[in-house]
Protein backbone atom coordinates (compact mmCIF):
# COMPACT_ATOMS: atom_id res chain seq x y z
CA UNK A 1 0.00 0.00 0.00
CA UNK A 2 1.31 3.53 -0.84
CA UNK A 3 1.89 6.17 1.43
CA UNK A 4 1.12 8.59 -1.25
CA UNK A 5 -2.74 9.33 -1.29
CA UNK A 6 -2.90 12.10 -4.65
CA UNK A 7 -6.76 13.98 -5.00
CA UNK A 8 -7.05 15.32 -8.03
CA UNK A 9 -8.47 18.45 -8.46
CA UNK A 10 -10.82 19.15 -11.65
CA UNK A 11 -10.42 22.59 -13.24
CA UNK A 12 -12.98 24.69 -14.57
CA UNK A 13 -12.05 27.22 -16.81
CA UNK A 14 -12.84 28.85 -20.25
CA UNK A 15 -10.38 31.14 -22.74
CA UNK A 16 -10.08 33.88 -20.19
CA UNK A 17 -8.04 31.05 -17.66
CA UNK A 18 -8.62 28.26 -15.00
CA UNK A 19 -9.55 27.52 -11.11
CA UNK A 20 -9.96 24.96 -9.08
CA UNK A 21 -12.32 25.00 -6.26
CA UNK A 22 -11.36 22.95 -2.97
CA UNK A 23 -14.07 22.42 -0.70
CA UNK A 24 -14.60 20.51 2.49
CA UNK A 25 -15.91 17.38 2.89
CA UNK A 26 -16.03 17.32 -0.98
CA UNK A 27 -13.16 16.89 -2.87
CA UNK A 28 -11.46 17.55 0.27
CA UNK A 29 -12.19 14.77 2.46
CA UNK A 30 -12.62 16.79 6.02
CA UNK A 31 -13.75 20.30 7.05
CA UNK A 32 -11.28 22.65 6.22
CA UNK A 33 -10.04 24.30 9.68
CA UNK A 34 -6.69 25.73 8.74
CA UNK A 35 -5.38 26.69 5.56
CA UNK A 36 -1.42 28.10 5.22
CA UNK A 37 0.94 29.03 2.43
CA UNK A 38 4.73 27.79 2.30
CA UNK A 39 6.69 30.34 -0.50
CA UNK A 40 9.90 32.08 -0.88
CA UNK A 41 11.78 28.95 0.23
CA UNK A 42 15.41 28.86 -0.53
CA UNK A 43 16.76 26.20 -3.56
CA UNK A 44 18.71 24.38 -1.08
CA UNK A 45 16.57 24.44 1.33
CA UNK A 46 14.28 21.51 3.20
CA UNK A 47 12.00 21.96 5.15
CA UNK A 48 9.44 19.78 7.39
CA UNK A 49 10.77 17.01 9.68
CA UNK A 50 8.12 16.26 11.41
CA UNK A 51 4.84 14.03 11.62
CA UNK A 52 1.40 14.76 13.50
CA UNK A 53 -0.54 12.31 15.80
CA UNK A 54 -3.86 13.37 14.44
CA UNK A 55 -3.90 16.29 11.74
CA UNK A 56 -5.09 15.50 8.53
CA UNK A 57 -4.13 17.93 5.81
CA UNK A 58 -4.59 18.11 1.72
CA UNK A 59 -0.86 19.97 0.05
CA UNK A 60 -1.28 21.58 -2.93
CA UNK A 61 1.49 23.19 -5.27
CA UNK A 62 -0.39 26.24 -6.28
CA UNK A 63 3.10 27.26 -8.54
CA UNK A 64 6.26 26.02 -9.04
CA UNK A 65 7.09 22.42 -7.76
CA UNK A 66 8.77 20.75 -4.68
CA UNK A 67 9.08 17.23 -3.57
CA UNK A 68 7.75 15.99 -0.81
CA UNK A 69 9.37 13.05 0.83
CA UNK A 70 6.49 10.41 3.22
CA UNK A 71 7.88 8.04 5.79
CA UNK A 72 5.62 5.68 7.67
CA UNK A 73 8.76 4.27 9.95
CA UNK A 74 8.82 1.39 7.12
CA UNK A 75 8.69 2.58 3.75
CA UNK A 76 9.53 6.11 2.23
CA UNK A 77 8.31 7.51 -0.56
CA UNK A 78 8.65 10.83 -2.67
CA UNK A 79 6.51 12.70 -5.28
CA UNK A 80 6.95 15.92 -7.20
CA UNK A 81 4.22 18.71 -6.62
CA UNK A 82 4.31 20.51 -9.85
CA UNK A 83 0.35 20.74 -10.90
CA UNK A 84 -2.05 22.76 -9.00
CA UNK A 85 -4.44 19.78 -9.64
CA UNK A 86 -2.75 17.50 -8.41
CA UNK A 87 -2.95 17.42 -4.09
CA UNK A 88 -1.69 14.64 -1.91
CA UNK A 89 -3.78 14.14 1.50
CA UNK A 90 -1.29 12.70 4.36
CA UNK A 91 -3.10 11.31 7.67
CA UNK A 92 -2.35 9.82 10.03
CA UNK A 93 1.62 8.81 11.40
CA UNK A 94 3.77 10.13 8.82
CA UNK A 95 6.88 11.73 8.77
CA UNK A 96 7.15 14.41 6.11
CA UNK A 97 9.68 16.43 4.32
CA UNK A 98 10.01 18.91 1.53
CA UNK A 99 12.70 19.82 -0.63
CA UNK A 100 13.95 20.29 -4.32
CA UNK A 101 12.11 23.93 -3.96
CA UNK A 102 11.80 25.91 -7.09
CA UNK A 103 12.35 29.61 -6.66
CA UNK A 104 8.58 29.88 -7.67
CA UNK A 105 6.99 27.31 -5.39
CA UNK A 106 3.75 28.01 -3.43
CA UNK A 107 2.55 25.35 -1.02
CA UNK A 108 -1.00 25.42 0.00
CA UNK A 109 -1.73 23.43 3.05
CA UNK A 110 -5.66 22.25 4.19
CA UNK A 111 -6.01 20.87 7.82
CA UNK A 112 -8.67 19.66 9.61
CA UNK A 113 -7.37 21.34 12.64
CA UNK A 114 -5.79 24.45 14.49
CA UNK A 115 -2.39 24.97 15.23
CA UNK A 116 -1.04 22.58 17.72
CA UNK A 117 2.28 22.33 19.09
CA UNK A 118 1.31 19.45 21.26
CA UNK A 119 0.43 17.62 17.86
CA UNK A 120 3.96 17.65 16.27
CA UNK A 121 6.47 14.93 16.55
CA UNK A 122 9.70 16.89 15.98
CA UNK A 123 11.95 14.25 16.88
CA UNK A 124 12.23 11.43 14.15
CA UNK A 125 13.31 8.69 16.39
CA UNK A 126 10.56 10.19 18.88
CA UNK A 127 8.58 9.62 16.06
CA UNK A 128 9.74 6.05 15.10
CA UNK A 129 9.12 5.43 19.37
CA UNK A 130 5.35 6.45 18.61
CA UNK A 131 4.87 4.26 15.75
CA UNK A 132 6.00 0.57 17.10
Amino acid sequence: MSLIKTIKFKPLGDERGSLISLEGNKNVPFDIKRVYCIFGTGKDVSRGFHAHRNLEQVVVCITGSCRFILDDGKIKEDIILDDATKGILIEGLIWREMCDFSSDCVLMVLANGYYDESDYIRDYSEFLKEIL
